[in-house]
């Protein structure tokens, strides 16, 4: 899509997983916060119902970000492309994968396939600004809090044209203000808890209506046990459920960095 400005206030969010019902619980509160709302990808996952949330997702004419996993289901390929180095990460990825493969309708998997890599937004004061799902470079990359020091971050920002970068693909939300002014933004994910015990899940607002852009982080609440329901009713297997439910996460550990690590349970 071409560039589009934004002025005021715009919702950010990524990594649905298909998680259909945090999906409709935030495009009912973003309208309040933001005049915009953009999603930075991955629309399947371990959730129920892929179809449920693209559906939503095209309904709402929400733009959209293409994340690996939007890729690798609307390429036909044989796996999600998540990043994932550790065999147990490999293996979660790869049932949680075939899930959501199989489930999708062949319609929904050509609209996937079609999604833009990057979207590119400009601000009131002529901020430029990037959305993309991993990093500007690579849409598996994981941009770690812990491992992301400013250097690296603003050669990323140099090399990509932008003033304020936003990506999704760890689930994990943080931000950092770079010397001079610039933004690097993860919005988090709403398809499953942020690994600190709690169910609600995060999204951001990126406000523009100051002399520098800023970003907040709202926790959404959804009916967690309504998709854990629903999940064991569609033979999910079991850790996936369990992290809905506890805020923990059970899988996809091995890939966390140690200080990330450290903060949760497993």
């Amino acid at each position: 899509m071409a560039e589009c400005e934004v002025s005021g206030r715009v919702a950010l969010f990524g990594g649905v997983y298909n998680n259909h019902l945090a999906l409709a619980a935030i495009l009912d509160d973003a309208p309040s916060r933001a005049g915009g709302i953009f999603c930075l990808g991955d629309v399947g996952a371990f959730g129920p119902h892929p179809d449920l949330s693209v559906g939503i997702l095209r309904e709402a004419g929400i733009p959209i970000v293409q994340g690996n996993y939007d890729r690798s289901v609307g390429l036909r390929r044989g796996d999600c492309a998540c990043g994932y180095t550790d065999p147990r990460d490999n293996r979660y990825a790869a049932l949680s994968y075939a899930y959501t493969f199989r489930n999708t309708s062949d319609r929904n998997k050509d609209y996937l396939a079609s999604l833009p890599e990057t979207i590119r937004l400009r601000g009131p004061r002529g901020e430029r600004i990037l959305l993309c799902h991993g990093s500007p470079r690579r849409q598996n990359e994981f941009l770690w809090e812990s491992l992301s020091p400013d250097p690296f971050l603003a050669r990323l920002l140099d090399e990509a044209g932008c003033d304020v970068l936003a990506v999704t693909h760890t689930g994990i939300p943080w931000k950092r203000r770079l010397p001079g002014g610039r933004l690097v933004v993860n919005v988090g994910a709403i398809g499953r808890p942020a690994n600190d015990g709690n169910t609600h899940v995060w999204y951001a607002v990126l406000d523009l209506s100051a002399g520098e852009p800023d970003a907040s982080f709202i926790p959404l609440s959804y009916d967690h046990g309504r998709l854990a329901a629903e999940m064991r009713a569609e033979r999910i297997v079991e850790p996936f459920v369990e992290t809905v439910e506890t805020g923990w996460w059970t899988t996809c550990l091995e890939i966390l960095p140690s200080r990330e690590r450290f903060r949760g349970r497993y």
